[in-house]
């Protein structure tokens, strides 16, 4: 049996080529139609559009009514507009959220790097503190200074007492 008659096996291309659409510009062009869909603009237009076909074609211009009462081709241009627009809509969507991921993606990013330095920080912090605990404070410099001045102070007393009794006649 040959590889053309299996079901489970991709054919060969055929001699049929397809135009090739740069996707970053059908993405943009999808991104804009959808976010001009999406606008108060969009629904006065189309209301506008709406009622002066129907004007058009309930009182006829020149004798003609292209599209009398049911309005069947009003109806397909709108059903022919509802199924490009959905997956125009869709593309751009899809094109949101891809970004959206790269955004969260980023933020992930940041963040974990933030909280790295967050914590080198605190350990630097942490190792300050510890070695601050072994240095002599200005609070702890002066307690010490006092007591020493007052050590002195005893000592010059002490000492001038000494003279005092060395100077008295015996």
């Amino acid at each position: 049996m040959s590889d053309r008659g299996r079901l489970d096996q991709p054919r060969d291309a055929s001699g049929v080529r397809l135009p090739r659409l740069d996707p970053e510009a059908f993405g943009d062009f999808a991104e804009k139609f959808a976010r001009f869909m999406g606008t108060a603009k969009f629904i006065v237009y189309m209301t506008i559009f709406v009622i002066v076909w129907i004007l058009l074609n309930l009182i006829g211009v020149f004798g003609m009514r292209w599209d009398p009462y049911p309005f069947i081709l009003l109806n397909l241009f709108f059903s022919t507009q509802a199924s490009y627009a959905a997956p125009l809509i869709l593309l751009a969507q899809n094109r949101q959220a891809d970004r959206d991921r790269l955004t969260l993606d980023e933020d992930r990013r940041r963040a974990t790097a933030q909280k790295a330095d967050t914590e080198f920080l605190a350990r630097e912090i942490a190792s300050l503190r510890m070695a601050l605990n072994e240095v002599a404070t200005r609070d702890y410099i002066r307690s010490e200074l006092a007591k020493l001045a007052e050590e002195l102070d005893d000592a010059a007393q002490r000492r001038y007492q000494l003279e005092q009794r060395g100077n008295r006649p015996a």
